[in-house]
């Protein structure tokens, strides 16, 4: 979900093809969100293979990395561990919003309200153990750097990013700004339009945001950054201070100044202590890492797609491009969806 900052921050338009020899660390949930969420069929199922196993994310992740790694990019993608104690109550709150998604999804199929089915399913998708492993293995195959976080997985890629390790990290997020993250690259992970049946839909641009820019032009500094985080709503306290929009906590945080006496000024409603937030942002767990590029395991990879049942055709191709032998090919028809297919509820099959 993150902090909503968009009405008080702007990015800069960014090409694929100025990432060519930067290394981008990646929040790697929220990318394989991503993926989930919008690879799917036309009835809002995500692809699954003849078992049932689903394969949105793994299209996503060979796909969309493939177009990075063509443009010179070198990934490191990130994964989150076990969340602060302080966040289990927001984790139970999305399985609760994903079983009431469910519920309405399979009333929308009743009623024959496929728009409605598709809204719904989105809010839906779910990555379990098995998912992630298969993910990480496929990402190790494909030549990138995978890291396993102690805690949150945008709270590493972040600090790996202010160390000068990385040269941005790749996340639809604001928190990444609060964690110091000095540049974020949006809309990496989404292509930039699809098209369903007569609908198309489009995407935002990619986007780069500038953590010194977003700070000299809001006149704040980087401690007051969180406590406008924090006055808004992040994943540990949902919604914020009530009352407070990005304006209002703005202007309230430059007449109190500091953490301390801006939270003096405001009701507080949450169980969790606004102090342990803070201090989460500000020295987030960090484990020790290492950033190393596996080589290219083209059999690891093509063992782990074919086993879910893509095309041989598109993992040829995927693969030939992966290695530099193919010329990038463009189609009208969405790259991330292969020849693998999910039942179509509205039509009876």
């Amino acid at each position: 979900m993150g902090i909503q900052l968009s009405s008080l921050v702007e990015g800069k338009p960014l090409t694929i093809q100025e990432l060519s020899n930067r290394k981008i660390a990646i929040d790697a949930f929220n990318w394989i969100y991503q993926f989930l969420t919008t690879i799917r069929g036309y009835d809002g199922e995500p692809l699954k293979d003849s078992q049932g196993r689903i394969t949105s994310h793994l299209s996503g992740l060979f796909y969309r990395n493939i177009n990075l790694l063509e443009a010179g990019a070198k990934l490191i993608y990130v994964f989150d561990g076990e969340p602060p104690h302080f966040k289990k109550k927001e984790i139970e709150r999305r399985r609760e919003l994903k079983k009431e998604a469910e519920i309405k999804r399979q009333e929308a199929i009743r009623d024959n309200r496929p728009e409605d089915a598709l809204k719904y399913a989105k809010r839906t998708a779910v990555l379990d153990k098995d998912m992630i492993e298969t993910a990480k293995e496929l990402l190790t195959a494909m030549g990138i750097c995978v890291i396993q976080a102690p805690s949150e997985g945008e709270a590493m890629a972040s600090y790996i990013v202010k160390e000068n390790q990385a040269w941005c990290i790749g996340s639809q997020d604001f928190d990444s700004l609060l964690y110091g993250a000095t540049r974020i690259a949006r809309n990496l992970s989404i292509s930039s339009k699809r098209k369903y049946q007569k609908t198309e839909y489009t995407t935002p641009e990619p986007e780069l945001l500038l953590l010194s820019d977003i700070l000299e032009s809001l006149e704040i500094n980087q401690e007051q950054l969180i406590t406008l985080g924090i006055l808004i709503g992040t994943d540990y306290n949902i919604g914020g201070v009530k009352g407070l929009g990005p304006v209002k906590a703005l202007k309230l945080i430059k007449e109190k100044k500091t953490f301390e006496q801006t939270m003096k000024s405001v009701e507080w409603p949450f169980e969790i202590s606004a102090d342990d937030i803070f201090n989460f942002f500000k020295h987030p767990t960090i484990g020790k890492y290492e950033i190393e590029f596996p080589k290219i395991n083209e059999e690891k990879i093509r063992n782990i797609l074919s086993e879910h049942e893509f095309s041989q055709q598109r993992i040829d191709n995927g693969l030939a491009r992966l290695k530099g032998e193919a010329p990038k090919k463009k189609t009208k028809k969405n790259p991330d969806i292969g020849k693998q297919s999910t039942l179509s509820v509205f039509s009876g099959k």
